[in-house]
């Protein structure tokens, strides 16, 4: 058997232009940063993660595994074009360096980064690795389900697969399908070239929920395509981000094959349509933060022992919310909700405020709205009881970040009348119990759960809740598109725009099919 030298990187960022708060170097450092590759392996080679995949694929068949770096930052503004020449030119110098011995090359990216100096961060790294190792060497990339996927992205990489759940709890099994792609390309029994097909859309309507709605039945299709026919390896169907104020924003389906691509073409076009055609059936009902607190307020005095659980979706630090919105905390604390808490509250001079209280103490706090008060809500003048003071880590150990070390920073936990608040230094969004019950929180004793996310707390919390509800609290994600000062997406662009002639749009614009 053929013992392949195959190069792999992570380098991941999910960019919201609207966010005030640009991503550094340091971002990158403050989250999961593995300069030296055989630390990566250490720490992210063994859990849910792309490069989990990639290792399967190299046990499996025997690769020389050269990993450069591993560099993932939590959504925020534009990455600085010093951050990423800094991550990007480590992996461009090992592909120069290798180059007379690389057989592929394997990425685990985003799919959604914005830079200061350019809208496709992942088109310009792979313009970068083409330019070394040219048009031959095989290159496999996988993506988010909410990736942009751009011309360039396709021009550049020969395979591109991309989550298939949201919650994303797949990562692993999306490496593996990657490597084991890239393997039949580097052994000459395939030559794979991507098809995408685009529409005139800042998202799909349920932000790509896979959980519920119809995207389950458009993945069944396109299991279904990759059965039925030998050429397709694989089809993805990614719902686009719609905080990346961009050209190329909206949803895709990408088909990776070979030989006749018509037939493909237009399967993907078709899912692209059904896509389109059920642009107004929106599964979640934003509640207003007061709707919100009455119904946990009626929650809190019944006798159902399971929470409910509230999450803001407008201040999801997982689409570059600050997360230090304080409306639905307010709300909640108004409507005198017992039995609760509420997490994360993005909130570093307070932690550090307290780093010399004592446990126990009655402490007067202004908790959270610091960075723009006029989103989701400002300072909270709280007076509170100080539970825990913590350096922030905690081990994940749920379905979506199962086997990886995590940490907040410096964390506080504080008491404000019946709430439980997890005060934090670093933003991230509530995805795992873990996040809680290592701060001794037990989300499943409470009667109602507070939390930040959009759709990822799913996966662990659904399992201990009576009922799930969502909340716009007005901030920085909030789903009234309408609100945001796009310029650059093109125009016209559902929903900013409802007149729209599809049939008249894709023949201007769709992509023709790859030669």
């Amino acid at each position: 058997m053929t013992r392949f030298c195959v190069l792999s990187a992570e380098f991941a960022h999910e960019t919201n232009t609207f966010s005030q708060v640009p991503t550094r170097y340091e971002s990158f450092q403050a989250q999961d940063f593995f300069l030296d590759g055989a630390s990566a392996i250490s720490g992210r080679g063994d859990s849910n993660t792309e490069l989990a995949g990639f290792c399967d694929a190299a046990r499996t068949h025997g690769w020389e595994l050269v990993h450069v770096l591993s560099a993932i930052a939590q959504p925020a503004g534009a990455v600085t074009r010093d951050a990423f020449d800094r991550l990007t030119d480590p992996i461009v110098a090992a592909a120069r360096e290798n180059r007379e011995r690389l057989d592929g090359i394997i990425l685990g990216l985003h799919g959604a980064m914005v830079t200061d100096f350019c809208d496709d961060g992942e088109g310009e790294l792979l313009a970068r690795l083409r330019a070394v190792v040219g048009p031959e060497l095989p290159i496999a990339v996988t993506l988010d389900l909410h990736a942009n996927v751009t011309r360039a992205m396709c021009r550049h990489a020969d395979i591109l697969v991309s989550y298939q759940t949201y919650p994303h709890v797949d990562m692993r099994r999306t490496g593996l399908e990657a490597g084991e792609i890239l393997q039949r390309t580097m052994a000459g029994e395939i030559r794979p070239r991507t098809i995408r097909a685009h529409l005139p859309m800042i998202d799909e309507v349920n932000g790509g929920r896979t959980d519920v709605g119809a995207m389950r039945e458009r993945l069944q299709r396109a299991r279904a395509w990759e059965q039925q026919h030998a050429d397709v390896f694989s089809v993805s169907i990614n719902a686009g981000f719609a905080r990346a104020d961009i050209a190329e924003i909206g949803p895709t389906v990408t088909v990776v094959a070979q030989g006749d691509l018509a037939p493909h073409h237009r399967f993907a076009h078709e899912l692209a349509e059904d896509i389109w055609n059920q642009r107004h059936e929106q599964i979640n009902r934003f509640l207003d933060v007061r709707e919100a607190a009455r119904i946990c307020r009626d929650h809190d005095a019944g006798d159902d022992t399971r929470p409910i659980i509230v999450a803001d979706y407008a201040d999801n630090p997982g689409g570059g919310g600050y997360g230090d919105a304080t409306n639905l905390l307010a709300a909640l604390l108004e409507a005198g909700i017992t039995e609760a808490c509420f997490g994360p509250i993005v909130d570093p001079e307070t932690v550090q405020q307290l780093q010399h209280a004592a446990i126990g103490d009655t402490v007067a706090v202004r908790l959270g709205g610091k960075t723009d008060p006029s989103l989701g809500g400002g300072p909270l003048a709280l007076q509170a009881t100080l539970l825990l003071r913590s350096d922030g880590r905690y081990f994940a150990d749920g379905p979506m970040t199962g086997g990886l070390d995590k940490t907040w920073g410096p964390t506080v936990v504080l008491r404000v009348d019946g709430i439980e608040v997890l005060v934090v230094t670093q933003p991230a969004q509530m995805l795992d119990l873990a996040q809680f019950t290592a701060f001794g929180i037990d989300p499943a004793g409470k009667k109602v759960v507070g939390l930040k996310s959009m759709q990822h707390f799913r996966a662990a919390f659904e399992p201990i809740a009576s009922r799930v509800i969502v909340c716009d609290s007005g901030a920085l994600c909030s789903p009234h598109y309408a609100t945001k000062p796009y310029r650059k997406v093109p125009r016209p662009l559902f929903p900013l725009d409802r007149d729209i002639d599809l049939a008249a749009w894709r023949a201007e614009h769709a992509d023709p099919i790859p030669t």
